[in-house]
């Protein structure tokens, strides 16, 4: 095969798997008229239409969607293959890709990272911080960072932290005007800040478990985001109140600024874990990022 032919191969399957030119040429470095015209010269020479292109979307015809099914094993092969090559350098080498939610970035990833990565100056890591749940796979990444509970059984997951709890907070000046729920029906009478998932666009219920009892409460109010740290600020400045996780509000109920309540409703559940899938075959550069972050107790 000519390297010309692999490099079209390449070039769709990035394309249909981010079903955009755009996303495609951002990830491959490219310009999306020069991947445009590679996508048409594979569809040119094999005499099949591949992608149905529209203003708004790019999808995978039948004929597309088999070589997809062909080619992406083949290049998990290759990748595979090439990344235990670096094992016979004398130090560790490579990018290592992983997504993340942007709490396990700032928490967990890169404090790890910041103390591992002087030693080995040849490892490269590129953290993608996304909001919703990711395809690792489809998305070529190495590994995905989730809470344990989210990561699908197919995967090997390795914890990266310790369990973690939610907590339900609001300003001293929110509660001098409204008074502290006691029980999570309470919060139907309180200004909630919500937050929106960017993937489904549902607002999440919030989560509670005391003795056995599990309880989904949906809640209102006059603001919702889809980013945590934003929904934190807006309890710190008496918007309302805040579901968001433990650790990011600790510093803030100790120093008076924030006011925690139905702590005893807030259960522990798995922290962060570290997935991948089973029949990845690990590089030296890999492993050593893995026993970086896995957590010890």
């Amino acid at each position: 095969m000519k390297h010309t032919e692999l490099s079209d191969l390449s070039a769709f399957l990035a394309v249909a798997e981010a079903r955009s030119f755009t996303r495609a040429a951002a990830r491959l470095g490219t310009s999306q008229s020069a991947l445009s015209h590679t996508v048409r010269r594979l569809e040119s020479r094999l005499g099949l239409r591949l992608l149905t292109r529209t203003t708004r979307s790019v999808a995978p015809t039948e004929a597309g969607d088999r070589l997809m099914e062909t080619l992406r094993p083949a290049f998990d092969d290759i990748d595979s293959r090439l990344a235990a090559l670096t094992a016979l350098r004398e130090k560790p080498a490579g990018t290592i890709r992983i997504n993340t939610s942007e709490h396990a970035a700032e928490t967990v990833l890169w404090p790890a990272l910041a103390r591992l990565l002087p030693g080995y100056p040849d490892i490269k890591v590129e953290l993608t911080v996304e909001h919703g749940f990711a395809d690792i796979v489809a998305g070529r990444y190495d590994a995905g960072v989730r809470l344990g509970e989210q990561v699908a059984r197919d995967m090997i997951a390795v914890p990266i932290g310790p369990d973690m709890r939610m907590a339900v907070v609001g300003s001293p000046g929110y509660f001098k005007q409204h008074k502290k729920p006691k029980l999570p029906q309470d919060l139907h009478a309180h200004a909630c800040v919500n937050l929106r998932f960017t993937t489904s666009g549902a607002l999440y219920a919030w989560e509670f478990e005391k003795d056995g009892r599990e309880l989904k409460v949906r809640v209102e109010g006059q603001l919702a985001f889809n980013n945590g740290g934003l929904c934190l600020k807006a309890a710190l400045e008496g918007f309302g109140l805040a579901f968001v996780p433990e650790d990011r509000v600790l510093s803030h109920v100790r120093n008076g600024r924030l006011v925690r309540v139905l702590a005893d409703w807030c259960a522990p559940f798995p922290g962060f874990h570290l997935y991948y899938p089973s029949r990845r075959q690990q590089s030296p550069a890999f492993a050593l990022v893995v026993e970086a972050l896995r957590y010890r107790r």
